[in-house]
């Protein structure tokens, strides 16, 4: 059997397989907690979770509202996990990024992914928690390599792991223009090894590969490239544990090839979804003004463009079909039943011995 297995940081991964993070709270404690439970790295996505919870009656609640939300879900996911690794996805480009990486530490997360920007400041607000491993996702060797000299000059630290998302495959925001997502330099024959080769003068920096990972033989022919590791976000939603209302992974079930298509959002960021009726209807998600200020660059807010971003995600998690903005990855339609976060487990590393 090949072997597999990954240590990230302290943390030592029985499969080399981090679910991806997925917001609005399509990846909560429920799966994260199965996964991590499972051998894997669960992760919860800490974006604006206050809007799915008890404490989110009125808009200026939002910002307590997410801190005590991320709280909870962060603690829920630890005691059904025991003793695996549980990681959450802090975007830099939300306003209370630094909220959510402190609250995430403190509640016992073991791991901050963190992308939709450079995380520059991320060792700095982590800084007295040295265990906790420390993940940026980039697009690029360069991105990589500005993170890796930025944080080792500013604060004597390099990064655990690194995940490149490839822009072609993934989903949600994507680290390319519109007219770049499908350009070869992007591929991962192209910059998986580069990666590898420009971590390596600064140590032992496993490279996670994203974005079109569907099974044990894709997970096989990035690790031949120098992958450590993948992340795989898309493959989780149909599973019973998701956190996403079943209408949600009913979508990801019916859709076809052809029902994905890219979309602006207002973060200023093209993103894969799925082509439902609010895609169509002109992405009009309904209310007016800022519902809660919760991007540090939104064309809804600034500009009166576009649509609340925050609002079509809350809508898609909670199962509302007609205003909902259902992200997903290139390999969503692939999605056929559900099946749990044990089974799944188990399919993807099959033919490999996972480390103990």
């Amino acid at each position: 059997m090949e072997s597999l297995g990954l240590t990230i940081g302290k943390k030592k991964i029985r499969i080399p397989i981090i679910q991806g993070g997925m917001g609005i709270g399509v990846s909560r404690s429920g799966l994260a907690g199965a996964v991590a439970k499972n051998g894997g790295v669960g992760v919860i996505a800490s974006v604006a979770l206050g809007l799915i919870s008890p404490y989110f009656k009125k808009k200026s609640d939002y910002y307590e509202a997410n801190k005590l939300a991320l709280r909870d879900e962060v603690r829920k996911a630890r005691e059904i996990a025991g003793y695996g690794v549980i990681g959450v996805n802090c975007m830099v480009a939300i306003a209370d990024y630094e909220d959510m990486v402190r609250v995430s530490v403190e509640n016992g997360a073991d791991m901050i992914i963190s992308g939709a920007g450079l995380p520059t400041s991320l060792p700095a607000l982590t800084k007295g928690y040295p265990d906790v491993a420390l993940v940026p996702i980039v697009s690029s060797v360069k991105a990589a390599q500005v993170i890796i000299k930025k944080w080792e000059r500013s604060h004597s630290r390099i990064p655990d792991a690194i995940i490149y998302e490839h822009p072609k495959y993934a989903g949600g925001h994507l680290g390319a223009s519109h007219d770049e997502l499908e350009h070869p330099k992007y591929d991962y024959p192209a910059v998986i090894p580069g990666l590898v080769e420009a971590v390596r003068p600064f140590g032992n920096i496993p490279i996670i590969a994203a974005g079109g990972i569907w099974d044990a033989e894709d997970i096989r022919e990035v690790m031949a490239l120098g992958a450590s590791g993948v992340q795989m976000a898309s493959r989780f939603v149909c599973t019973y544990e998701c956190d996403a209302d079943i209408k949600f992974k009913e979508i990801y079930i019916s859709a076809g090839d052809e029902d994905l298509a890219i979309v602006h959002s207002p973060v200023g960021l093209p993103g894969r979804a799925i082509n439902t009726a609010f895609m169509k209807s002109g992405k009009k998600a309904k209310g007016k003004g800022c519902m809660a200020n919760c991007l540090k660059v939104c064309a809804k807010r600034d500009m009166g463009e576009d649509f609340c971003i925050a609002l079509a995600l809350k809508n898609a998690v909670t199962g509302d079909i007609k205003n909902g903005l259902f992200f997903a990855g290139t390999n969503a339609p692939k999605s056929s039943k559900l099946v749990s976060v044990a089974e799944l487990m188990e399919e993807l590393s099959e033919g490999f011995a996972p480390i103990t």
